[in-house]
């Protein structure tokens, strides 16, 4: 206990957290990494601890005692008794259970035979069940690995897995000390860890699990370190064909790999390499719902080694009854956030891995990895003609109204002079929205029915300076590498979406060659559903230890809100 310490441990397992503590960031480090973050009001900020977060954190390596000793160390009380408890009973039970291989079969393992024979009988889990080969040791279903290890984890007991990988086709993959383009190459620091963290040295304690690294650190060079140890051949699943031909530009510009080694599998092209790429949606595509997917075929067309997921948290739920059944090729899953919008974070956990590494965006910010981002929320008044609307509409109408706020648009019109020598992005949800800004601004319009060659166009003549604006849709959040990019601008979103608010911010996080600051705006119609949702979407901000103002839209309209200057980084250690 510290009687003087910014956080209050609670017998419910949630923590309250004192923003203006002097001791609040490195408390908030500390508590991230065993719980989560739930409600981020300007003061207090209430973390909870819940069994997936001490699972995860226990498979990184961490122990029940660290976590009680940060608990110790911060709590402005004693900790109650209740939250020891179950901080070590929870991490307890990731690896009580161990499956394996035994003479060629898989065989669930526990020095606990009172927990095995008990979850024999489980209801959910039984049907996995084949017998038993002593007391500590029970066969399981040569099919049911994967459906095993989600029905134990949704019972409360997730299990290690141990039993190997196929090494797949081998294929001489190895990174270039140079890139096609003749510039230096090598891994960062942290992004050769986290690759051999994933490895583990090809023994079985690696080979499956997640990186949580910031958008613009390198998540896709992670994943070429990934594929240059496991050398087989490479099935790599991502969010849209902008993404696909990134990830094959980047393999060939930073590997050995040749274009006849790597294919695109997408509605435009479907071939099979040795490296191949495909989108989600042609994965999980069918003519109708009563109808099997087609192209699941593509998890066994060939002998894969590896299959990476990149932006893990939007993985298809189908895509997981896939993996379910591949559970013997390693498996590495990428992304900004582990928080998915339909709760399905225990299927990560359990079919493609738990978080195997981790680095908080400011500690990269600091490095001068990732850019400084300065984060602001500018609240705008609903006009009077439609508060009345707003308050007899439902509640999906309601935020509609109140994300179309017309008066957003004087406050962007206000930012684009502030930011007129910048490269700028500006992103909403609704195409009504996005085509009346573009019109208005005379902007160029990346959205959804936009084709690829022309969205290619676009993305290259902004980098090149061409054009300083783009007004972006939702296609924007993923996998858009616009290096230049330092300021964004949003006028609505996907509702509450945290997973989103780390793509949009991640737009604009790669590091400037001059030290120019990212600015990230949010517009925001106060007093409504748009303003709740936003609290909702700046928990992302919160968790990777960002602070942001929150001000009044008059300020920006009369010239008085200033943006704040870069400070100086930490010199990077490379």
């Amino acid at each position: 206990m510290n009687a003087r310490g910014p956080a209050i441990v609670q017998a419910d397992l949630t923590i309250l957290l004192e923003v203006d503590h002097p001791d609040y960031g490195p408390a908030r480090d500390s508590m991230a990494v065993f719980s989560e973050l739930v409600k981020s009001p300007e003061h207090i900020h209430t973390y909870r601890i819940t069994p997936l977060s001490l699972w995860n954190a226990a498979a990184s390596g961490v122990t029940a005692a660290q976590v009680l000793d940060a608990l110790e160390k911060y709590s402005r009380y004693d900790v109650p008794e209740l939250v020891r408890t179950e901080v070590v009973e929870y991490i307890s039970r990731y690896g009580r259970l161990v499956l394996d291989l035994h003479d060629g079969r898989y065989v669930l393992r526990s020095d606990d035979n009172v927990l095995l024979q008990m979850l024999s009988k489980q209801k959910g889990v039984a049907q996995y069940f084949e017998g038993f080969l002593d007391d500590n040791t029970a066969f399981i279903g040569q099919s049911a690995r994967g459906y095993l290890k989600q029905a134990l984890v949704k019972v409360g007991f997730p299990v290690e897995d141990l039993a190997g990988y196929t090494p797949g086709t081998p294929l001489d993959v190895h990174l270039l000390e140079q890139t096609e383009h003749g510039k230096p190459f090598g891994l960062r620091r942290y992004q050769k860890e986290a690759s051999e963290v994933f490895y583990a040295g090809g023994g079985v304690r690696g080979g499956s699990g997640v990186v949580v690294l910031p958008c613009g650190a390198g998540k896709t060079i992670v994943a070429l370190g990934a594929m240059a140890q496991v050398k087989a051949h490479t099935l790599i699943l991502t969010a849209n064909v902008v993404a696909v031909r990134q990830w094959i530009r980047e393999a060939l510009d930073k590997t050995n790999l040749k274009e006849d080694q790597i294919a695109e599998y997408t509605g435009d092209s479907k071939n099979i390499a040795p490296v191949t790429v495909a989108t989600y949606q042609i994965v999980t595509y069918r003519k109708r719902k009563t109808e099997e997917f087609p192209h699941f075929e593509i998890f066994n067309k060939a002998d894969w080694g590896l299959i990476i997921y990149d932006e893990v948290h939007l993985l298809p739920a189908p895509v997981f009854r896939a993996t379910a059944a591949i559970q013997s090729r390693r498996r590495l899953g990428l992304t900004a956030t582990l928080v998915r919008e339909d709760g399905l974070e225990e299927d990560v956990f359990s079919l493609v891995g738990p978080k195997r590494y981790d680095v908080p965006w400011r500690e990269l910010e600091k490095q001068g990895w990732i850019a400084t981002a300065d984060c602001t929320e500018v609240r705008v008044d609903l006009p009077s003609p439609q508060r009345m609307p707003y308050a007899l509409a439902g509640q999906r109408d309601q935020y509609r109204i109140a994300a179309e706020n017309p008066g957003k648009m004087d406050v962007l019109a206000a930012l684009l002079e502030l930011h007129k020598d910048d490269r700028v992005l500006v992103i909403a949800q609704y195409l009504d929205q996005l085509h009346e800004l573009a019109g208005r601004f005379k902007l160029p319009l990346i959205e959804g029915k936009t084709p690829s060659k022309k969205r290619d166009e676009l993305y290259e003549q902004f980098r090149s300076g061409e054009i300083s604006t783009l007004v972006v849709s939702k296609v924007g959040n993923f996998a858009v590498d616009l290096p230049d990019a330092s300021v964004m601008v949003q006028l609505s979103g996907t509702f509450g979406s945290r997973q989103e608010e780390a793509q949009r911010l991640g737009r604009i996080l790669r590091p400037k060659d001059d030290g120019t600051l990212a600015h990230f705006y949010t517009i925001v119609t106060r007093e409504t559903r748009d303003q709740e949702f936003g609290a909702n979407r700046q928990l992302f901000l919160v968790e990777q230890g960002y602070r942001y103002r929150i001000i009044d839209a008059a300020e920006v309209l009369a010239g008085e809100f200033k943006p704040v200057e870069p400070e100086p980084t930490e010199e990077v250690v490379k």
